[in-house]
């Protein structure tokens, strides 16, 4: 029971970004994302990554992997749209 909870936690945690994903290549815009936010959770996720990786936990490796990229997502389409906005 336990490693199911801990499943449905780490894909849900993981999918929560796939919609703010699909808005910013949608509306070409990331305006109203904050950079600092998602530069510090994205160094959570490469703690959380490392941890996963030191207890050889392929769920706690596999959900951070995930949201790595999902969040490098983010983080690469703010920098490109910003970038072309000037």
């Amino acid at each position: 029971m336990t490693d199911l909870i801990g499943a449905i936690a780490a894909t849900l945690t993981t999918v929560s970004f796939v919609p703010q994903v699909w808005q910013i290549w949608a509306s070409k815009s990331a305006k109203d994302i904050s950079l600092p936010m998602y530069l510090l959770f994205t160094t959570g996720v490469v703690m959380w990554l490392i941890y996963g990786i030191r207890l050889n936990a392929m769920p706690i490796i596999a959900a951070n992997v995930v949201t790595l990229v999902l969040l490098c997502a983010v983080i690469g389409m703010k920098l490109h749209f910003e970038s072309t906005k000037r």
